[in-house]
């Protein structure tokens, strides 16, 4: 009879341990759910330091103009020349560029690029072929180091017009004693016995390309 008491009692102690360690793991799941739920807000916030990171990345970057480059927000005002062989004419040049003038020619710098603007009389229109032959040659004797001329015709909205591109070096600049490969734009607008050539200047490299497109198009006669 007490060794029938001893069974039982070591039967129920089994059983009492196996349903302990039966809850035991069931806490420990239900507890290993419990620390799985907040991993999720934890990596969102991972992410969402990423997102934080990604901000940063997608801000807009601090804009570095090469040498010559015009500022995208550069002004431009109306020129109307009040003085020299002829005034019939208006153009938009740069804001805030230092000008000279001399007779005919007016000249608005700015570091490293140039407007030239020269009014002259003429008894005709000029023509690709007039470029070619007469104001190639003068220039290649005035412009060191003279290359790569290319004469075409274009429009701009006073019309029909010539224009000669070409390079050459700049003059050595006094400070630095440095000098520049230049890219030149020359428009040649006439009318009725004048002739007004419009000279646009700047560092090979440099993208002026739309400045450059706000002046010669705003030519205009009056």
């Amino acid at each position: 009879m007490a060794a029938r008491t001893r069974t039982y009692a070591v039967v129920g102690l089994a059983f009492v341990a196996a349903v302990t360690v039966g809850c035991s793991g069931t806490g420990s799941g239900s507890g290993s759910g419990s620390t799985t739920s907040p991993a999720a807000p934890t990596a969102g916030s991972s992410s969402g330091g990423g997102g934080g990171s990604g901000g940063q990345n997608n801000a807009a970057p601090t804009e570095s103009n090469p040498p010559g480059d015009i500022p995208d927000n550069q002004a431009f005002v109306a020129y109307r020349p009040t003085d020299g062989s002829f005034t019939g004419f208006t153009v938009k040049v740069p804001e805030g560029w230092a000008r000279t003038g001399q007779g005919g020619t007016t000249v608005f710098t700015d570091k490293l690029n140039t407007v030239k603007i020269t009014a002259v009389s003429a008894a005709a229109a000029p023509t690709t072929g007039s470029v070619t032959s007469k104001v190639i040659p003068q220039l290649r004797s005035q412009v060191p180091k003279f290359a790569a001329p290319k004469v075409s015709e274009v429009t701009r909205h006073s019309g029909r017009l010539v224009l000669l591109t070409y390079q050459g070096d700049s003059a050595k600049d006094p400070v630095t004693g440095k000098v520049v490969r230049d890219a030149f734009e020359r428009y040649a607008f006439y009318r009725a016995g004048h002739e007004v050539d419009l000279t646009l200047s700047g560092p090979v490299k440099a993208d002026n390309v739309d400045p450059w497109r706000i002046v010669s198009d705003s030519f205009a006669w009056r």
